[in-house]
């Protein structure tokens, strides 16, 4: 049963800005990363995780990168969940944002408007030599551009890049008009996307929606519950 005061916050707010991770996904059968049997855990190679998602990897190691990014981080038949679907439907309502750190595509597959992909999106590849962009099922054949030879990446913000400033500057602007933030499906320890909370409304209320308890150093309501459950029962 969903909480009375929780609807409650749910049916009065204006301006939900939803900030999710890749927990959100894990119900469509994508693993995260920093669980204990997520993509960071499960790595046997000696190096850590993230270096296959590093631009280092990618500038040094290209055939290394392209084989990690394509045997670990394609989904492409998952399917938007419930938790997916709900916040859409927030947004389609003009009622909510969502800002995620997912780079699954699903958000999109699930028709969510008022859209920041903090860290962009897999299926958006591109040439880094002539910098067209190149449908991704090209990518899964090879990381070669046909057209020019260069070498094809996806458009996701890897370790040691920088972020995309204009996301997030629009992300601070969410976050200052927000009267309630629900965090879903993150541990909140990757920063920058965790220091947005620092420039929400500060009449704004907060919500975490997370199986593991969260420590935020800020005045929230915690929900360890299962999301998916959470997402079912709200109205």
């Amino acid at each position: 049963m969903m909480d009375k005061e929780i609807q409650s916050l749910f049916d009065n707010a204006k301006n939900i800005v939803f900030l999710t991770g890749a927990g959100v996904s894990t119900a469509s059968n994508i693993p995260d990363y920093r669980s204990k049997n997520g993509l960071y855990a499960t790595d046997t190679t000696g190096k850590p995780a993230e270096y296959y998602l590093s631009h280092a990897c990618l500038a040094n190691e290209p055939d290394v990168f392209y084989t990690f990014v394509k045997e670990n981080m394609y989904y492409p038949d998952a399917k938007p969940n419930v938790i997916h679907k709900k916040q859409a439907e927030l947004t389609r309502k003009g009622r909510a944002s969502v800002i995620t750190q997912n780079v699954d595509g699903l958000y999109g597959a699930a028709d969510t408007k008022n859209l920041i992909e903090f860290h962009g999106n897999l299926y958006d590849v591109y040439c880094q030599k002539c910098r067209q962009r190149v449908d991704w099922h090209e990518y899964m054949q090879s990381d070669k551009h046909t057209d020019c030879g260069g070498t094809l990446r996806p458009g996701i913000v890897l370790y040691d890049e920088g972020l995309n400033q204009a996301k997030v500057v629009n992300s601070v602007q969410l976050m200052e008009k927000a009267d309630l933030v629900v965090i879903v499906g993150t541990s909140m320890r990757v920063y920058p996307f965790a220091g947005l909370l620092d420039y929400r409304n500060p009449g704004a209320k907060v919500i975490a929606v997370n199986q593991e308890k969260l420590n935020l150093g800020i005045d929230f309501t915690m929900i360890q519950e299962d999301a998916t459950k959470f997402f079912s029962e709200l109205k």
